[in-house]
């Protein structure tokens, strides 16, 4: 292998694509501590896909901070996780709610706003979708059982549900997936009132909003399932963002 290259063959020249984390508490071995971590296949996704992964663990972050880690960057995801603070939406928890991630919050909420600033390409992964909507001024349903009186997206217990969604065909994700994609959910939580710019692009068939675009972005997407979870076998989503950071990379050569 030259020096050129990367173990899988991937070259210097791939785009990198940061990647948001947990900050849990978190037990491996004799430990038990407070831990930054992101199950793998999230990072896999981005590797089949072409990028180079890097983890971004929640920390102390200003617009100062934000706009350096950016530089490095070509692409973003911003991941899955707890329920995003009803605070930032004006709303009192409800009480299936997540105790608040406040640190994660700020810490997602600055490095979206210093990506969207830069036309740096995104891709938001369930809570990733609810981060954009609520940094877009937009508010969440809290609780989706109360609305559609099932627990079709979130089965608990660590179970993927597997459920179909209608996506606008001219859309980015249209592009990618075509107007119809079976999907992996595991959420209770989803976007209610819609964010300044936003544009929802798909849909299930009790109209519960499953992906929202920036449409003056060049690749600003958000889905609230879970594409991580079979992109083994299907890595179209990541291809469409990898593919637009390797064009960011080169536009800002």
């Amino acid at each position: 292998m030259s020096g050129s290259e990367l173990a899988g063959g991937q070259s210097f020249g791939a785009p990198i694509i940061g990647l948001t984390t947990y900050l849990e508490q978190a037990q491996t071995g004799v430990w038990d501590v407070p831990a930054s971590f992101l199950p793998k296949v999230y990072f896999d996704a981005v590797n089949r896909a072409g990028g180079i992964a890097v983890l971004l663990p929640p920390q102390p972050v200003d617009e100062t901070i934000a706009a350096r880690i950016m530089d490095g960057l070509d692409g973003i995801i911003i991941t899955g996780g707890k329920d995003v603070d009803p605070a930032r939406y004006g709303q009192q928890p409800h009480p299936t709610t997540d105790a608040p991630r406040r640190d994660r919050d700020a810490w997602e909420d600055a490095l979206l706003t210093a990506a969207l600033e830069r036309d740096i390409p995104f891709l938001g992964i369930c809570r990733g979708a609810q981060v954009l909507n609520v940094a877009r001024g937009g508010t969440l349903i809290q609780h989706l059982p109360d609305v559609i009186g099932s627990d079709r997206y979130n089965l608990g217990g660590g179970n993927f549900n597997t459920n179909e969604v209608h996506v606008d065909a001219g859309s980015a994700i249209g592009t990618l997936l075509g107007e119809r994609a079976t999907v992996k959910s595991y959420h209770h939580q989803a976007i209610d009132e819609l964010g300044n710019g936003l544009v929802v692009t798909a849909r299930s068939d009790d109209g519960i909003v499953q992906a929202v675009e920036l449409p003056d972005h060049p690749f600003a997407v958000a889905v609230q399932w879970h594409p991580e979870e079979d992109a083994a076998e299907d890595a179209r989503l990541f291809a469409g963002l990898v593919d637009a950071a390797r064009a960011y990379r080169k536009q800002k050569a």
